[in-house]
């Protein structure tokens, strides 16, 4: 069973950093990609970020360029997000994504 744990989340003020993590098991983390997703209130799911499974090639959502970096660690089955310069507009639950499925998120909330 493929399960998918996030922490990390909080309050912060505008121009402030939180590290996000997953924890991952039930598949072959080592073999797989892996994503971010956030889901703003009221809004649809939107991606932010991916990570190759080699932790070689990430990709980022514009919004988030430069402002965010996607890391892993193959040896504890464990994905990252650290985020800086946090704006209020990402105020959002933040998921760990494998092939669509999720967890059940950490919340983040960016204060002016």
């Amino acid at each position: 069973e493929v399960r998918l744990v996030e922490s990390g989340g909080g309050k912060v003020q505008s121009g402030g950093s939180l590290r996000l993590s997953c924890e991952a098991s039930g598949f072959f983390f080592v073999t797989s990609d892996m994503n971010w997703v956030r889901q703003p209130p009221g809004k649809e799911p939107e991606w932010v970020a991916t990570i190759d499974r080699y932790g070689s090639t990430t990709t980022y959502a514009d919004s988030v360029k430069g402002r965010f970096t996607i890391s892993r660690d193959n040896t504890k089955s464990r994905l990252y997000l650290q985020m800086d310069n946090l704006k209020p507009e990402d105020t959002a639950v933040y998921f760990c994504d494998f092939i669509g499925l999720r967890g059940r998120g950490t919340e983040v909330t960016v204060s002016s």
